[in-house]
């Protein structure tokens, strides 16, 4: 007999804010509004109604934290293709649409220089 844990929904809650890291902080470094609307569309990163045990929901955020972590990184290097794909195909694995490859954002990296861009969070909000 084996015994297996569902996910929580605190899990589940910590994985959708991090698709929301994604879209407002990550993904406005690399394309342009236009861009970021069309992952949208097609569903980019939208995540399964619920995983299936506590292990899978662990392997999805590390996978999503180590993606953030080489795209934010001040120079992607081209050492980080491989851990890149890696956690990219463990997302995908576990029913996430991440539909990239590392050369896009390498070569969309010394394409864009403006980061304003309507996902990204205000840096101020005004008060009423």
């Amino acid at each position: 007999m084996k015994i297996v844990f569902a996910s929580t929904p605190s899990q589940e809650q910590e994985i959708c804010g991090l698709v929301r890291y994604i879209y407002s902080t990550v993904f406005p470094l690399y394309f342009t509004d236009e861009e970021i609307n069309e992952f949208e569309q097609i569903k980019v990163l939208q995540t399964p109604e619920d995983f299936n045990t506590l292990g899978d929901a662990f392997q999805v955020m590390a996978s999503m934290q180590t993606v953030i972590s080489i795209l934010e990184s001040s120079t992607l290097c081209e050492q980080y293709e491989t851990l890149f794909n890696k956690n990219v195909s463990n997302l995908q694995e576990f029913g996430l649409f991440f539909p990239f490859e590392f050369e896009q954002f390498l070569q969309a990296k010394n394409i864009k220089s403006n980061v304003f861009s309507i996902y990204t969070k205000a840096a101020n909000e005004l008060l009423v």
